[in-house]
């Protein structure tokens, strides 16, 4: 017999695609079929498509994105662990400090990247 869990997964998984596949079906059964060019062009705020449209990626900034992303996820799951801290006690202290160990890493070569000059 299945398991009372695996039965809710397997509903839950059911209903999913339930609601998902009209979703990405429907559209394409109403939608126009002939392709207009106006439609295709590129959309550039209202306005014509001008000049090239691959330009050189300005990296100053990349060191703060890394940062960025890095400084989220931590801060998300140091919030859920401060707000369940009363629950599970001390013990969680040990699976969270390897967790900050490893954010650490990129953390501190996303520092390095910020100070350097040929970035700028």
């Amino acid at each position: 017999m299945v398991s009372s869990e695996f039965a809710m997964i397997l509903v839950m998984t059911l209903a999913g695609v339930v609601f998902t596949l009209p979703t990405l079906i429907i559209p394409s059964l109403f939608a126009p079929k002939r392709r207009n060019p106006i439609k295709l062009q590129t959309f550039e705020a209202g306005q014509p498509p001008t000049g090239e449209s691959r330009i050189h990626l300005i990296m100053q900034y990349y060191s703060y994105l890394i940062m960025f992303v890095i400084f989220d996820v931590t801060v998300m799951f140091l919030f859920a662990w401060g707000l369940a801290f009363t629950n599970i006690g001390i013990q969680s202290l040990v699976s969270l400090l390897p967790f900050l160990a490893v954010l650490l890493c990129p953390m501190a070569y996303a520092l390095h990247l910020a100070g350097r000059r040929e970035n700028w």
